[in-house]
Protein backbone atom coordinates (compact mmCIF):
# COMPACT_ATOMS: atom_id res chain seq x y z
CA UNK A 1 0.00 0.00 0.00
CA UNK A 2 2.88 2.26 0.37
CA UNK A 3 3.70 2.56 -3.25
CA UNK A 4 -0.01 3.84 -3.53
CA UNK A 5 1.04 7.28 -3.90
CA UNK A 6 3.61 6.35 -6.59
CA UNK A 7 1.34 4.64 -8.94
CA UNK A 8 -1.46 5.92 -8.50
CA UNK A 9 -1.24 8.50 -11.81
CA UNK A 10 -4.82 8.79 -12.42
CA UNK A 11 -5.29 10.84 -9.81
CA UNK A 12 -4.51 13.43 -12.23
CA UNK A 13 -7.77 13.11 -13.87
CA UNK A 14 -9.47 13.67 -10.58
CA UNK A 15 -7.75 17.06 -9.60
CA UNK A 16 -8.47 18.17 -13.44
CA UNK A 17 -12.30 17.68 -12.26
CA UNK A 18 -12.14 20.79 -9.95
CA UNK A 19 -13.64 23.87 -10.63
CA UNK A 20 -11.64 26.60 -9.56
CA UNK A 21 -10.92 29.89 -11.68
CA UNK A 22 -7.68 28.43 -13.14
CA UNK A 23 -9.29 24.85 -14.25
CA UNK A 24 -12.19 27.05 -16.31
CA UNK A 25 -9.59 28.94 -18.59
CA UNK A 26 -9.14 27.31 -21.92
CA UNK A 27 -6.96 24.71 -22.36
CA UNK A 28 -5.63 25.87 -25.13
CA UNK A 29 -4.74 29.74 -23.23
CA UNK A 30 -3.16 27.31 -19.84
CA UNK A 31 -0.79 24.95 -23.12
CA UNK A 32 0.78 28.28 -25.04
CA UNK A 33 1.48 29.66 -21.70
CA UNK A 34 3.14 26.44 -20.32
CA UNK A 35 4.72 26.18 -23.59
CA UNK A 36 6.07 29.78 -23.55
CA UNK A 37 7.18 29.53 -19.83
CA UNK A 38 9.39 25.85 -20.98
CA UNK A 39 10.91 27.84 -23.79
CA UNK A 40 11.55 30.40 -21.74
CA UNK A 41 13.69 28.31 -19.08
CA UNK A 42 15.26 26.17 -21.27
CA UNK A 43 16.75 29.26 -22.70
CA UNK A 44 19.03 30.39 -20.32
CA UNK A 45 22.99 29.38 -20.15
CA UNK A 46 24.37 26.33 -18.34
CA UNK A 47 25.38 28.63 -15.56
CA UNK A 48 22.24 30.35 -15.13
CA UNK A 49 20.89 29.67 -11.31
CA UNK A 50 19.67 32.93 -9.46
CA UNK A 51 18.03 34.13 -12.48
CA UNK A 52 15.82 30.78 -12.94
CA UNK A 53 14.48 31.14 -9.18
CA UNK A 54 11.64 33.76 -9.84
CA UNK A 55 9.83 31.33 -12.34
CA UNK A 56 9.15 28.88 -9.32
CA UNK A 57 6.48 31.66 -9.02
CA UNK A 58 4.62 30.42 -11.69
CA UNK A 59 3.92 26.87 -10.63
CA UNK A 60 3.93 27.57 -7.03
CA UNK A 61 0.54 30.07 -7.87
CA UNK A 62 -0.88 27.86 -9.98
CA UNK A 63 -0.74 25.04 -7.04
CA UNK A 64 -1.84 27.44 -4.60
CA UNK A 65 -5.15 29.38 -6.66
CA UNK A 66 -5.46 25.78 -8.47
CA UNK A 67 -6.30 23.57 -4.95
CA UNK A 68 -3.69 21.17 -6.16
CA UNK A 69 -1.78 19.03 -3.46
CA UNK A 70 1.77 20.28 -2.97
CA UNK A 71 3.15 16.90 -2.29
CA UNK A 72 1.63 14.69 -5.05
CA UNK A 73 3.24 16.97 -7.48
CA UNK A 74 6.47 16.98 -5.03
CA UNK A 75 6.56 13.16 -5.23
CA UNK A 76 6.09 13.06 -8.79
CA UNK A 77 9.03 15.25 -9.29
CA UNK A 78 11.48 13.22 -6.98
CA UNK A 79 10.19 9.77 -8.53
CA UNK A 80 12.39 10.93 -12.21
CA UNK A 81 14.71 13.72 -9.96
CA UNK A 82 17.25 10.39 -10.73
CA UNK A 83 17.21 10.41 -14.52
CA UNK A 84 17.92 15.13 -14.20
CA UNK A 85 20.75 13.64 -11.96
CA UNK A 86 22.05 11.74 -14.29
CA UNK A 87 22.69 14.11 -16.84
CA UNK A 88 24.41 16.36 -14.66
CA UNK A 89 26.32 14.59 -12.28
CA UNK A 90 29.29 14.30 -14.17
CA UNK A 91 29.40 18.03 -14.62
CA UNK A 92 31.83 18.81 -11.31
CA UNK A 93 34.08 15.94 -13.06
CA UNK A 94 34.44 17.55 -16.38
CA UNK A 95 34.17 21.43 -15.72
CA UNK A 96 36.72 22.46 -13.03
CA UNK A 97 36.75 26.01 -13.71
CA UNK A 98 35.98 28.17 -11.15
CA UNK A 99 33.47 30.88 -12.05
CA UNK A 100 31.95 31.92 -8.66
CA UNK A 101 33.33 32.87 -5.36
CA UNK A 102 31.73 32.41 -1.93
CA UNK A 103 34.49 34.38 -0.05
CA UNK A 104 37.42 32.39 -0.10
CA UNK A 105 35.39 29.57 -1.41
CA UNK A 106 35.55 28.94 -5.02
CA UNK A 107 32.67 27.23 -7.12
CA UNK A 108 33.66 25.30 -10.04
CA UNK A 109 31.45 25.53 -13.39
CA UNK A 110 30.48 22.00 -13.43
CA UNK A 111 28.99 22.65 -10.10
CA UNK A 112 27.13 25.30 -11.06
CA UNK A 113 25.60 23.55 -14.39
CA UNK A 114 24.83 21.06 -12.23
CA UNK A 115 22.47 23.07 -9.91
CA UNK A 116 21.05 24.28 -13.05
CA UNK A 117 20.06 21.40 -14.71
CA UNK A 118 18.36 20.79 -11.55
CA UNK A 119 16.70 23.85 -11.39
CA UNK A 120 15.75 23.91 -14.62
CA UNK A 121 14.43 20.50 -14.42
CA UNK A 122 11.86 21.01 -11.41
CA UNK A 123 10.79 23.85 -13.35
CA UNK A 124 9.99 22.36 -16.63
CA UNK A 125 8.62 19.07 -15.25
CA UNK A 126 6.35 20.54 -12.18
CA UNK A 127 4.64 22.89 -14.93
CA UNK A 128 4.09 20.33 -17.11
CA UNK A 129 2.07 18.51 -14.48
CA UNK A 130 0.30 21.01 -13.33
CA UNK A 131 -0.86 21.65 -16.47
CA UNK A 132 -2.10 18.11 -16.18
CA UNK A 133 -3.41 18.61 -12.98
CA UNK A 134 -5.62 21.75 -14.03
CA UNK A 135 -6.61 20.87 -17.23
CA UNK A 136 -6.83 17.07 -17.64
CA UNK A 137 -4.84 15.01 -20.61
CA UNK A 138 -7.62 15.00 -22.83
CA UNK A 139 -8.05 18.77 -22.64
CA UNK A 140 -4.47 19.14 -23.49
CA UNK A 141 -4.44 16.72 -26.32
CA UNK A 142 -7.26 18.34 -27.76
CA UNK A 143 -5.64 22.12 -27.34
CA UNK A 144 -3.01 20.26 -29.58
CA UNK A 145 -5.31 19.03 -32.00
CA UNK A 146 -6.52 22.86 -32.31
CA UNK A 147 -3.41 23.96 -32.39
CA UNK A 148 -2.93 21.91 -35.70
CA UNK A 149 -0.76 18.82 -34.31
CA UNK A 150 -1.05 15.48 -36.35
CA UNK A 151 -4.30 13.27 -35.00
CA UNK A 152 -2.11 10.32 -35.29
CA UNK A 153 0.40 11.73 -33.04
CA UNK A 154 -2.48 12.95 -30.43
CA UNK A 155 -4.25 9.92 -30.62
CA UNK A 156 -0.77 7.98 -29.75
CA UNK A 157 -0.23 10.36 -26.93
CA UNK A 158 -3.99 9.51 -25.69
CA UNK A 159 -2.86 5.92 -25.42
CA UNK A 160 0.57 6.21 -24.18
CA UNK A 161 -1.00 8.67 -21.02
CA UNK A 162 -4.05 5.59 -20.77
CA UNK A 163 -2.12 2.89 -20.61
CA UNK A 164 0.47 4.12 -18.49
CA UNK A 165 -1.97 3.89 -15.93
CA UNK A 166 -2.18 0.14 -16.42
CA UNK A 167 1.48 -0.40 -15.91
CA UNK A 168 1.70 2.03 -13.39
CA UNK A 169 -1.61 -0.44 -11.60
CA UNK A 170 0.00 -4.18 -13.13
CA UNK A 171 3.71 -2.98 -11.81
CA UNK A 172 1.72 -2.34 -8.07
CA UNK A 173 -0.22 -5.45 -8.07
CA UNK A 174 3.17 -7.36 -8.85
CA UNK A 175 5.14 -4.98 -5.78
CA UNK A 176 2.57 -5.83 -3.29
CA UNK A 177 2.25 -9.72 -4.11
CA UNK A 178 5.77 -10.15 -3.73
CA UNK A 179 5.93 -8.10 -0.29
CA UNK A 180 3.19 -10.53 0.58
CA UNK A 181 5.32 -13.48 -0.64
CA UNK A 182 8.15 -12.42 0.27
CA UNK A 183 9.15 -12.85 4.49
CA UNK A 184 12.68 -12.17 4.26
CA UNK A 185 12.83 -8.71 3.67
CA UNK A 186 15.80 -9.43 1.14
CA UNK A 187 16.22 -7.67 -2.30
CA UNK A 188 15.53 -9.69 -5.25
CA UNK A 189 17.64 -11.36 -6.96
CA UNK A 190 18.21 -10.47 -11.21
CA UNK A 191 16.35 -13.58 -12.60
CA UNK A 192 13.97 -13.16 -10.43
CA UNK A 193 13.72 -9.25 -11.57
CA UNK A 194 14.22 -10.60 -15.53
CA UNK A 195 11.23 -12.40 -14.46
CA UNK A 196 9.06 -10.15 -12.92
CA UNK A 197 9.51 -7.76 -16.15
CA UNK A 198 8.60 -10.45 -18.48
CA UNK A 199 5.57 -10.75 -16.50
CA UNK A 200 4.64 -7.36 -16.33
CA UNK A 201 4.85 -6.45 -20.29
CA UNK A 202 2.72 -9.63 -20.41
CA UNK A 203 0.20 -8.68 -18.21
CA UNK A 204 -0.05 -5.19 -19.16
CA UNK A 205 -0.04 -6.04 -23.19
CA UNK A 206 -3.22 -8.82 -21.82
CA UNK A 207 -5.06 -5.60 -19.98
CA UNK A 208 -4.67 -3.03 -22.66
CA UNK A 209 -5.96 -5.29 -25.33
CA UNK A 210 -9.23 -5.54 -23.20
CA UNK A 211 -9.14 -1.67 -22.29
CA UNK A 212 -8.73 -1.15 -26.40
CA UNK A 213 -11.67 -3.34 -26.88
CA UNK A 214 -13.76 -1.89 -24.75
CA UNK A 215 -13.02 1.40 -26.16
CA UNK A 216 -13.97 0.42 -29.20
CA UNK A 217 -17.44 -1.18 -28.04
CA UNK A 218 -18.18 2.13 -26.13
CA UNK A 219 -17.89 4.13 -30.05
CA UNK A 220 -14.30 5.19 -29.51
CA UNK A 221 -13.40 6.62 -33.16
CA UNK A 222 -10.34 8.68 -32.44
CA UNK A 223 -12.01 12.02 -31.57
CA UNK A 224 -11.69 13.77 -28.38
CA UNK A 225 -14.37 14.77 -26.38
CA UNK A 226 -14.21 16.74 -23.04
CA UNK A 227 -17.23 18.25 -20.76
CA UNK A 228 -16.70 21.89 -21.18
CA UNK A 229 -16.82 23.99 -24.28
CA UNK A 230 -13.94 25.48 -25.66
CA UNK A 231 -14.08 29.28 -25.51
CA UNK A 232 -11.26 31.83 -25.02
CA UNK A 233 -12.88 35.20 -22.95
CA UNK A 234 -11.55 38.22 -21.75
CA UNK A 235 -9.87 36.43 -18.13
CA UNK A 236 -8.35 34.01 -20.70
CA UNK A 237 -6.58 36.41 -22.45
CA UNK A 238 -4.95 38.25 -19.24
CA UNK A 239 -4.03 35.00 -17.41
CA UNK A 240 -1.59 34.72 -20.71
CA UNK A 241 -0.20 37.42 -21.62
CA UNK A 242 0.10 38.63 -17.51
CA UNK A 243 2.21 35.37 -17.09
CA UNK A 244 3.97 35.85 -20.44
CA UNK A 245 5.10 39.31 -19.92
CA UNK A 246 6.70 38.43 -16.45
CA UNK A 247 8.19 35.40 -18.15
CA UNK A 248 10.03 37.76 -20.52
CA UNK A 249 10.57 40.21 -17.77
CA UNK A 250 12.30 37.36 -15.65
CA UNK A 251 14.53 36.51 -18.63
CA UNK A 252 15.95 39.78 -19.41
CA UNK A 253 16.30 41.41 -15.90
CA UNK A 254 17.92 39.32 -13.40
CA UNK A 255 15.52 39.86 -10.58
CA UNK A 256 17.41 38.26 -7.19
CA UNK A 257 20.68 40.29 -8.34
CA UNK A 258 19.43 43.07 -9.10
CA UNK A 259 17.35 43.28 -5.22
CA UNK A 260 20.62 42.67 -4.41
CA UNK A 261 22.14 45.50 -5.14
CA UNK A 262 19.43 47.83 -4.08
CA UNK A 263 19.75 46.42 -0.86
CA UNK A 264 23.24 46.91 -1.10
CA UNK A 265 22.64 50.36 -1.75
CA UNK A 266 20.54 51.23 0.63
CA UNK A 267 22.62 49.67 3.68
CA UNK A 268 25.70 51.42 2.44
Amino acid sequence: MANHGYFDVGYMDTLAAGDSPLHRIDPRVKLITTVVFIATVVSFNKYTVTGLIPFFSFPIILIILGGIPSGYILKKVLLISPFAILVGIFNPVFDRSVVYHIGSIGISGGWVSFISILLRFALTVTSALVLVALTGFNSVCLALEKFGVPKPFIVQLLFLYRYMFVLAEELGHMIRARAVRSFSGRAIHFKAFASIIGHLLLRTLDRAERVYRAMCCRGFDGRIRIMRSLRIGFKDVIFAVTWIMLFVSFRFWNIPVKLGELVTRIFT
